[in-house]
């Protein structure tokens, strides 16, 4: 049985496969966290095609102003294409286009990690932020601590070796809670708390999970042949099978860690 492959680009497969699978859910709960309200200015970092973006443009309504800054100019393209009213930014975090303390509230969700300087990154994040302003930002918590991905990664390293296992494992690097107050520590960042939650990851099918994970062109679609992918979904079906139901759909948890932090007013 073969992979399904697919033409599309990969921030299209990744709008449709991994922001409703994984990342869709979180843009209440990273909003919440920030204290996001009516009539504020906000502004998400590493927006991608924009799933916490939307969310706080919807809590701050027609009275507030959302900015979505993103360095992949593919994500930001399909972010365009839902709302005109958002200002889509193509940009670094570690160099935020923006003046001194403009935003009542800063987000970001699942970029943390890829950042090339985290320190700066936040450290950027607190000066666009007015005085008394919330920062929130969501990272992947630790793999173990998901069953099905777990699961995945031991089935990689087994497969293919410890450093494809690796490559996958990328997005869970900052999964430990020191280390993440350890770096807004560097970025300056006075009483910042550190808080799991929980969420959980969907897909229609085991197939349908290898197959987006095979879309990835930043993990493992970069570095899979096709006959690795038709033996990872032969293996996966075995490894993966508990997590599914009758219907064929996987679910399980995946917790994030979420970083907390107000500017001094």
């Amino acid at each position: 049985m073969n992979v399904t492959t697919t033409q599309q680009p990969p921030a299209e497969v990744y709008d449709e496969k991994f922001v409703p699978a994984l990342f869709g859910p979180w843009g209440a709960v990273v909003s919440k966290a920030a204290g996001v309200a009516p009539g504020q200015a906000v502004l998400d970092v590493a927006c991608g095609t924009g799933a916490l973006t939307l969310a706080a443009a919807a809590i701050v309504g027609p009275g507030g102003r959302v900015a979505g800054l993103d360095a992949n100019a593919e994500m930001l393209a399909v972010a365009r294409r839902k709302s005109a009213a958002i200002d889509w930014r193509e940009g670094r975090a570690e160099a935020l286009p923006f003046g001194d303390a403009g935003f009542d509230a800063v987000v970001s969700q699942f970029g943390l990690m890829f950042f090339d300087d985290r320190p700066r990154a936040l450290s950027e994040m607190m000066r666009v932020l007015k005085p008394g302003g919330r920062l929130a930002v969501a990272v992947c918590g630790a793999v173990e601590r998901s069953p099905g991905y777990a699961a995945f990664a031991k089935l990689l390293d087994r497969l293919f070796g410890e450093e494809v296992g690796n490559a996958f494992r990328a997005p869970f690097v900052l999964g430990d809670a020191d280390d993440l107050r350890r770096i807004a520590a560097e970025a300056g960042i006075e009483g910042a708390s550190v808080e799991e939650r929980n969420g959980t990851v969907r897909f229609r099918s085991i197939a349908e999970l290898v197959a987006t994970e095979r879309a990835c062109v930043w993990t493992l679609g970069g570095i899979l042949d096709r006959d690795q992918f038709d033996l990872l979904l032969r293996e996966s079906e075995q490894v993966l099978r508990p997590l599914a139901g009758a219907d064929g759909m996987v679910s399980f948890d995946m917790p994030a860690l979420i970083l907390a932090g107000r500017k001094s007013a």
